[in-house]
């Protein structure tokens, strides 16, 4: 933790599948303390999520007695407190007025932000978590456009008016760690630094053809097979061909402006590159917005003025 600020008046929760960021969140809407743990809902050992939510932020709580907002994977069905889903177009109010509170043992109030769900050819699509930073970006004034947020199960939303209007969900994540360690095509990748000529190379297969794809993995194999790639390069050759798959599946032809993308790591630096080895330009939402997410949405329920 950083050291204690003044004037907080609201606990941020963003507790996810593999890691749990909590904020300490000022008068604006600015990040006064924070602190993470890799104690996302799939490592909480018995399913203790109070427990963990005590140790991590207790001493705010009981210090300060300031209100409590908690969104993303917390509030499914492996989570604390499984809540519904919103139906699209949904923002901040809509948010705001589906709240769903929990009262722990100790008598602490925690307020869980819902989830969203849209269906495609009837088919359902859900996110829990995304809908709170893609509130949060609207502070920034990025209240109309198309967002990226990269990931085991990356998200493309679209938003209007400051409104979510629609989405989809691609297991892009998931199956490249599947393909890697579970089929032979991970026992041709030899370790090393990130390989931009193999990544670029593989973007452009995936965004020529991703409804090939089944198709173009076997390349994973033959390539390093016929040496015309190496074993260091087969990685990121795939990982351009399943995000330049993926840019295809979500019709970036179609997209007229620039994309923002939600996310700091190194797989959000791929993105950047494969949108422009897409043609697209690209912009970073700043940092923390999930924070400013939570106060927008607190705000609007009247937990603060």
């Amino acid at each position: 933790m950083n050291s204690a600020a003044s004037n907080p008046i609201l606990i941020g929760i963003d507790w996810g599948t593999s890691s749990l960021r909590a904020f300490l969140i000022g008068a604006g809407g600015e990040v006064l303390d924070q602190v993470s743990k890799s104690e996302g809902i799939m490592h909480v050992k018995d399913g203790d999520f109070e427990g963990s939510f005590s140790s991590l932020i207790g001493p705010w709580v009981k210090a300060r007695g300031l209100p409590v907002i908690a969104s993303g994977m917390i509030t499914s069905r492996n989570g604390w407190v499984e809540t519904p889903y919103l139906p699209l177009p949904s923002g901040a109010q809509e948010l705001a007025d589906a709240l769903v509170a929990h009262q722990t043992s100790d008598g602490t109030k925690v307020i869980f932000v819902t989830g969203m769900t849209t269906d495609h050819g009837d088919v359902p699509d859900v996110m829990r978590g995304e809908e709170t930073q893609i509130i949060g970006a609207t502070a920034f004034g990025i209240s109309d456009g198309v967002f990226v947020l990269p990931g085991t199960h990356s998200k493309w939303i679209i938003v209007r008016d400051s409104q979510i209007d629609d989405y989809s969900t691609f297991m892009t994540g998931d199956i490249f760690a599947a393909l890697r360690q579970h089929t032979i095509l991970g026992a041709l990748i030899e370790e090393g630094p990130f390989n931009l000529q193999a990544f670029e190379m593989g973007c452009a297969v995936g965004l020529a053809e991703g409804g090939n794809l089944l198709h173009d993995l076997f390349g994973v194999r033959t390539l390093p097979l016929f040496e015309k790639i190496a074993g260091n390069m087969v990685a990121d050759y795939l990982s351009g061909l399943l995000i330049g798959a993926e840019l295809q599946g979500a019709n970036v032809a179609s997209i007229k402006d620039t994309v923002t993308i939600i996310g700091r790591d190194d797989l959000a630096d791929r993105y950047e590159v494969a949108l422009k080895a897409a043609g697209l330009k690209s912009k970073r939402a700043p940092d923390d917005i999930v924070a400013k997410g939570h106060f927008l949405i607190a705000k609007a329920a009247g937990l603060v003025s």
